[in-house]
C-alpha cells in the first residue's frame, strides 16, 4: 500500500483526543510556595504558578522590585472536575483570614491575602464565600481582599515548584513558619493542613 494511503487510513481510523476546557483563577495566600503545593495536591487542578499581581508595576521579580504587588498563584483547572467555588473553599482554608499584615511568619504588603475574581460571577462567589467566613469568625475582621484580576506575572524559574525541587527545605520552612499550627487552630479538621505534605 502506498505510504500517503496508509497514513491517511491511520488518520481517519485513530481516535483524536481533544483537551478539556481549562479556566484560571488567581489567589494570594502570603508565601507561594505554599499555596502553589496545596493547590497541586487537588483533583481537577492541572497547573499552578507562582507570581505576582495586583500592582502597577511592570515585570515584578522576587531578586528585584515587586513593590504594590501580591506573592500569588494562578491555578489552572478543569471546571468539570473541580469548580471555582470549591476553589475558594480551599483557599481560605489555606489562609489566615484574621492578619492584615501578612501571613504567618511572613509580614510585610506583598505577604497580604485576596482573591482576584476574572468576571462578575467569580466575585460574586468570592463576596459571598467572604460573608460566610465573616459570620463564621464575627466579631473579628476579615481581612482579606477581593480585587479585580490583572497581569499576573509569573515569577522567576526557581521559585516554580520549590516544594517538588526543595522539599527539605520547604517542609523546613513551612513548619518554622508555622502555617499549618495557626491553620489548624483557625479551620480545625477543615484544615489543608491535613492535607499538607510538611507532616
Amino acid at each position: 500500500m502506498h505510504r500517503s494511503a496508509l497514513l491517511l487510513i491511520t488518520f481517519l481510523t485513530c481516535p483524536v483526543y481533544v483537551l478539556a476546557d481549562t479556566a484560571t483563577a488567581i489567589f494570594a495566600g502570603g508565601c507561594f510556595w505554599c499555596m502553589e503545593s496545596d493547590y497541586e495536591k487537588l483533583d481537577g487542578v492541572t497547573n499552578v504558578v507562582s507570581g505576582f499581581t495586583g500592582g502597577t508595576l511592570q515585570n515584578p521579580t522576587y531578586s528585584g522590585n515587586h513593590e504594590g504587588h501580591f506573592e500569588a498563584v494562578e491555578v489552572t483547572y478543569d471546571p468539570t472536575l473541580i469548580s471555582y467555588r470549591q476553589l475558594l473553599d480551599h483557599f481560605w482554608r489555606s489562609i489566615d483570614p484574621l492578619d492584615n499584615n501578612g501571613q504567618f511568619c511572613d509580614k510585610g504588603a506583598s505577604y497580604r491575602s485576596a482573591i482576584f475574581p476574572r468576571n462578575d460571577s467569580e466575585r460574586v462567589m468570592a463576596e459571598a464565600s467572604k460573608a460566610t467566613v465573616a459570620a463564621r469568625f464575627n466579631p473579628q475582621t476579615v481581612y482579606t481582599e477581593i480585587l479585580d484580576a490583572g497581569t499576573f506575572w509569573p515569577v522567576e524559574d526557581y521559585h516554580q515548584d520549590y516544594s517538588r525541587k526543595n522539599p527539605v527545605r520547604y517542609k523546613y520552612y513551612r513548619w518554622n513558619c508555622g502555617r499549618d499550627q495557626r491553620l489548624e487552630q483557625l479551620w480545625g479538621d477543615e484544615a489543608t493542613a491535613h492535607a499538607s505534605d510538611s507532616r
